[in-house]
């Protein structure tokens, strides 16, 4: 079986890779020539644990290839999926133009029947737009070539992603006749040895529960966070308060831990589509507003403690933050924490030493450049620093040297934005911490 995978982004790269790891011919399009050259030397565009291993294995092995050339990639596959970007327009709105362009290239050079199903992140209705973009192009050449239209979400955690694709929770396919069901079927069954995890449903809600999942997830978030700001004002404890709803099997322990609020290419992107489209319908997501205004305060929560301990003027003073991802294991720094309390800290006066084991070279090309002194070691950014910033969890950060700690920073006081550190305990060593909700 032979499929192409249209785009080498995060989504695009790890599918096409995953696919060809169980034996499936798959080629890699993407319009960017310096990035499919890359690929071809074993440089990966992301980092992502375990992908590098398994894009270079399958490259190696012939199963997996990569082009510019969709017209070329698509001769004989019998799947081809668009995973390009969707990025946010000026009012939240998901930009379609990435998508209905491989969608017209598609129906300007297809020459069998093929299902084209999207993997991006795309609003309802958007299956019909590419089938209408497809079948336009298809018209203009004066063709009747059969096609079908559907949509595979992706639900892949960052720093995950591999495992997440190998050995999926379950598989959302939306799909208009039974061919196509039964070629998605086929190219999954790899995926459901143990067990069949595909739900089959229409295409718009294949498209909706994507945005739903990621919602739901988001809300949990900010939820949290909201109840821990509220913990500080009457005097609980947010970690013990989130033990305590987390063992409730109808809520569950993940995506309930209070921190500065969530970051990436999905949670912010998604959350603001789904309330665009809400409001082309005329109808509002309250709900979904409140938890996009709690996350954009939320980022501002460290640095409003970092003032009420120093003084609103930080002028002269250095900080040291540990992590700039928005999450650990990626270097992912879109709509990370990080930059907005960068950010803060710059207008007020102060520096910033960080270190980050992945993402300070992502950080330096894009993000906040040369608004930060980028660190050796995690050691390295301390010295001589009047407060450590804990805005990554990273495993390398969890456990350390506070004796050396103490020495080397000015002041011994710890903004733990994540939640890791145990407050009594460092008192007991003289430091003093300040975290979210406790």
């Amino acid at each position: 079986m032979k499929i192409t995978v249209v785009g080498t982004g995060y989504v695009g790269l790890v599918s096409g890779a995953c696919f060809a790891d169980v034996g499936i011919e798959v080629v890699c399009v993407d319009i960017d020539q310096k990035k499919i050259d890359k690929l071809k030397n074993g440089i990966m565009p992301i980092y992502e644990p375990g992908l590098e291993e398994i894009v270079t294995r399958n490259y190696k092995d012939g199963r997996l290839s990569f082009s510019t050339n969709l017209g070329e990639a698509i001769q004989g596959s019998e799947v081809a999926f668009i995973a390009v970007g969707t990025p946010p327009g000026e009012d939240g709105s998901a930009d379609l133009k990435y998508v209905l362009a491989v969608a017209d290239e598609i129906g300007r050079t297809m020459s069998d029947y093929i299902v084209v199903a999207t993997k991006s992140t795309v609003p309802v209705t958007t299956g019909c737009k590419v089938k209408e973009a497809i079948q336009q192009a298809l018209d203009k050449r004066k063709s009747d070539l059969p096609f079908a239209v559907a949509s595979n979400p992706e639900f892949l955690k960052e720093g995950a992603a591999v495992e997440d694709f190998l050995k999926p929770d379950r598989i959302i396919i939306g799909v208009e006749d039974e061919r196509a069901e039964e070629i998605m079927k086929r190219l999954y069954k790899p995926f459901q040895l143990s067990g069949d995890r595909i739900i089959y449903m229409d295409i718009p809600s294949a498209e909706m529960t994507k945005y739903t999942a990621n919602a739901m997830l988001a809300t949990k978030i900010s939820f949290m966070n909201d109840i821990a700001n509220l913990c500080e004002l009457v005097g609980a404890d947010a970690n013990m308060v989130r033990a305590g709803i987390g063992s409730d099997p109808r809520i569950g322990n993940k995506f309930i831990y209070p921190g500065v609020g969530y970051g990436g290419s999905c949670f912010p992107k998604d959350v603001k589509a789904i309330i665009r489209t809400a409001k082309t319908y005329g109808y509002d997501l309250r709900v979904l507003q409140s938890v996009e205004a709690v996350n954009d305060d939320q980022k501002h929560r460290l640095v409003h403690k970092i003032k009420q301990h120093f003084g609103d003027d930080l002028s002269g003073m250095t900080f040291a933050m540990w992590g700039l991802s928005f999450k650990p294991n990626t270097d992912d720094m879109r709509e990370a924490p990080a930059i907005v309390m960068i950010n803060e800290l710059r207008a007020a006066g102060a520096k910033v030493k960080a270190y980050d084991p992945i993402a300070m070279e992502e950080a330096k090309e894009v993000y906040v450049g040369d608004k930060v002194t980028y660190c050796d070691d995690a050691y390295d950014a301390c010295v001589d620093a009047d407060a450590l910033l804990l805005v990554t969890e990273w495993s390398q950060f969890r456990m350390p040297s506070w004796s050396a700690l103490g020495k080397l920073l000015s002041n011994k006081v710890v903004f733990d934005g994540r939640n890791i550190y145990d407050k009594k305990y460092l008192a007991e060593l003289g430091f003093t911490h300040y975290g979210i909700g406790i």
